[in-house]
Parts: C-alpha cells; structure tokens; sequence
C-alpha cells in the first residue's frame, strides 16, 4: 500500500472489538474477520494472500517487528502497541496479541493475531518512544533502536512484557 495516501484521520476501535488475522509462516493473511476488514476498508480479496505488513504504518519502527518475529518464531506470544494503515490512508491503533499456531506435534503451521483498541494514555506514552526509535534507526540502525529499548525498560526496572501490560492497563 502506498504511504502516499496517508491522512492523518484516525480510525476509532471500538471498546469491545476483536480484530483477527491469521497468516502463514511467511506473515501472508489467510484469514481475516469482519471487523479487520472494516477498519481497514478492504474486501477479503484486497488482503488475503497477501503480506500482513501491507498494513504497516511508517510510523512504526523496525524493531517492534523484529521483536514481534523473534518471540512467535520461538513460540512465545507478544503484545505490542501497533499504528496500522488503512486503505484509505488513515490509521488506528490496536494493542496486539501475536502467537504462533501450532499443529498436534508442537509445528508452528502459521500466526494468529488478535488486537484490541488500545489504551489512548499508552498510545499518548509509547508514540515518543516511537518516534525515538525510528529516529535511531534511521541514524544508527535498528540495533540503536533495541538498545534504547532495552536502556528505558532497564531504567524502570522492568521487561518489555511487564512495561506494554503496564501501559495499557492504565487508568486516567
């Protein structure tokens, strides 16, 4: 999708809403919910078969993904504070869970994502952290962009796991 397009409107998620894909091993959707759909302003056959990072905003740094891989590769699950794009160049924010499928003999055959709106006080926390990133990375690679990670979670005393369920429980 061409970031040309970009809006700056945002889409609303509602409270109670559950956003799911599913993509193969190489990150293609292979399914894709209604409300996905809707969001994005896509048809199934805009999406389907194709990769999930059509989606990715520009605002998002590299190494959120790399994270994100890392950890399902592994069969761990991962939450993260995700901007998406949508087809008409807007954009929302999701808190997403991201896990590995696995079949009967423990094989990773695909991922599985479900997102929720996100916490607008997190999102209003982790957008200089954001924009930080991208900063380093654009400077100092994407290596820059995990040390300053790792020195801010360092600094709170805390993980990465810990430090994202912390923000999107915030209250107020």
């Amino acid at each position: 999708m061409s970031t040309n397009l970009l809006n700056n409107q945002q889409k609303e998620i509602g409270d109670e809403a559950f956003i799911t894909t599913k993509t193969d091993l190489k990150g293609y959707i292979t399914y894709a919910n209604s409300y996905f759909l809707n969001i994005v302003n896509a048809k199934n056959s805009d999406l389907i078969g194709k990769n999930h990072n059509i989606v990715r905003h520009p605002d998002m740094p590299k190494y959120v993904f790399k994270l994100l891989w890392d950890r399902i590769k592994n069969k761990q699950e991962i939450f993260a504070f995700v901007k998406n794009i949508t087809f008409d160049g807007g954009y929302y924010w999701v808190f997403a869970n991201v896990t590995s499928s696995l079949d009967e003999s423990g094989n990773i055959i695909g991922y599985y994502s479900v997102r929720r709106k996100a916490n607008p006080q997190a999102v209003e926390k982790i957008i200089p952290i954001y924009q930080k990133m991208l900063e380093l990375e654009k400077f100092s690679g994407i290596e820059a962009s995990q040390k300053y990670i790792a020195d801010l979670l360092a600094t709170h005393n805390t993980t990465y796991d810990r430090f994202v369920n912390e923000l999107q429980r915030t209250k107020g």
